[in-house]
């Protein structure tokens, strides 16, 4: 009898304990805070052997996408899409001399002294591992109307899949053309959670674990900050000037980015805007435009109904 009543005891508390949850939220304690987790991308050492690429499909169990032969570039991938979360691009700077590869006979008889093949030319490759830039301030989360786009607890940005609607805000929003929706699939958006799965046991995520030459560095945004003005103070001494970081100041969208790069060139080169913008602040002026239009429109109607 004593054991029944124990067990009617504690279902009577279990019930109570779901009401109250149901009725106050949860009492479960907090997740502890954790230093913001990102991403160092340095392209001037980056080799574009793709192995990032792989790991992230192989990882995150995404399909394969058809190759593509552009005709002007040996990039194969070309974006980076709801099935492609890490995107090596080749950006070909080939520059070609107006002189022939080989000296005609009679120029090399006549003993001519022009250089017959361009060894030292400008020609180089720009080869960088684009992925998701996880913003500080991201204005995708900002445009989602469900809630499915939140900041986990290593402060990257995260879609959740079971609540994302399809409905395509966060695509227009986001001015690095990052986050796509999955057209031939569940048609729900979808971009690189930063292996979430991973940072919960421990794991650095499966791109920075499979780069053989650690061009993308993983670890707290505020020590790959330090190290990235170190490495760019390193490429400047050594005569590499056109080194710039792109993502560090936080005067990028409003507190910067937390996969930020170190790029060799114009961040238009490697297809990254100079001043990315965020929608929402048009926001405001566009709607104190549109109540101007109204009321001027107002005031022609009356004033033509008056006549």
């Amino acid at each position: 009898m004593a054991i029944e009543a124990t067990k009617r005891a504690n279902m009577r508390r279990a019930s109570l304990r779901s009401i109250v949850s149901l009725l106050i939220g949860s009492k479960e304690p907090p997740m502890a805070s954790q230093a913001a987790m990102g991403f160092f991308t340095d392209t001037s050492i980056c080799i574009g052997c793709k192995a990032c690429e792989i790991a992230c499909k192989q990882w995150n169990q995404l399909p394969a996408s058809e190759p593509l032969w552009t005709g002007s570039s040996y990039d194969n991938t070309g974006q980076l899409s709801a099935t492609t979360w890490r995107h090596v691009q080749f950006i070909e700077r080939i520059e070609r001399p107006d002189i022939p590869l080989l000296q005609p006979v009679p120029a090399l008889m006549s003993g001519s002294q022009s250089t017959a093949l361009p060894f030292f030319n400008s020609d180089r490759w720009l080869m960088q591992s684009d992925v998701c830039k996880h913003c500080a301030n991201a204005p995708c989360l900002e445009a989602c109307p469900t809630g499915s786009i939140i900041r986990t607890e290593f402060d990257t940005v995260y879609v959740q899949q079971d609540i994302c609607n399809g409905c395509g805000y966060c695509v227009v929003a986001c001015p690095f053309g990052v986050i796509a929706r999955d057209q031939y699939g569940d048609r729900k958006a979808h971009k690189c959670t930063l292996c979430y799965d991973r940072l919960k046991d421990g794991f650095e995520p499966a791109c920075a674990k499979a780069c053989p030459t650690d061009s993308i560095q993983f670890g707290e945004v505020e020590q790959l900050k330090a190290h990235a003005r170190e490495r760019l103070g390193m490429l400047h001494e050594r005569g590499v000037k056109e080194a710039q970081l792109y993502g560090v100041d936080d005067s990028i969208l409003d507190g910067g980015l937390n996969s930020f790069f170190l790029l060799l060139d114009q961040p238009e080169v490697y297809n990254l805007p100079q001043n990315p913008q965020r929608p929402s602040n048009n926001v405001i002026p566009a709607s104190l435009w549109t109540i101007v239009a109204a009321a001027v429109m107002g005031l022609f109607g009356i004033f033509i109904f008056k006549k």
